[in-house]
């Protein structure tokens, strides 16, 4: 168990607890901004909505440069023009960069396998942001004490994740034109898709 000071209003949140769920969803849908496991590394996270410019705000990234959104299968296939062969994949450590269906422009988005990610964006009704744990420029932090001493001034919650939480982003792929294009070569192998 991780101690936090007494005058420090940051709550620490476990995995395996069963309250965990219910008060991500409460500080998520009053647009707080929490640092969640993901199924790659750690991630800034919060729902979609106006909690992005809390969100841009602690990352201190531009507002021209948009955030990763992760979604369940059905939120993705009503967000985006999926290709097919995208779809069969997922869930895994895969986010694309697809056409909007609604016609602006275009977003990065994953389905990731994590169980606890799955039961959030469920109970949320949203896909939600995520951000690697870093401002904007620097290096990621995936230690979970790093990120606890750095922002726990910042950020209402962390979820402590398991022994064997990933330390390796997702792959960024663009699949707006063809042949795909990889942006960043994360932990998922993409040299199948790129020779088809």
């Amino acid at each position: 168990m991780i101690n936090m000071k007494a005058d420090e209003t940051s709550e620490v949140l476990y995995l395996g607890e069963q309250t965990t769920l219910n008060r991500v969803v409460e500080l998520m849908n009053q647009n707080e901004v929490v640092i969640l496991p993901c199924d790659t590394i750690y991630g800034l996270c919060a729902k979609v909505g106006p909690a992005e410019q809390t969100l841009r705000n602690i990352k201190g990234r531009e507002e021209t440069k948009p955030f990763i959104q992760l979604a369940t299968v059905e939120q993705a296939l009503a967000m985006c023009e999926v290709p097919e062969e995208i779809r069969s994949l997922w869930p895994c450590p895969l986010t694309c960069i697809m056409n909007r269906k609604d016609g602006k422009g275009t977003v990065a988005v994953r389905v990731p396998s994590d169980p606890f990610l799955q039961a959030l964006m469920a109970k949320l009704d949203s896909p939600i942001y995520s951000t690697s744990v870093n401002e904007s420029g620097y290096e990621s932090l995936t230690n979970i004490m790093d990120i606890i001493y750095t922002y726990k001034d910042r950020i209402p919650a962390f979820v402590v994740g398991g022994e064997k939480q990933g330390t390796v982003p997702s792959t960024l792929l663009n699949v707006t034109t063809t042949p795909y294009t990889v942006i960043r070569q994360g932990s998922y192998e993409v040299s199948s898709l790129l020779n088809a």
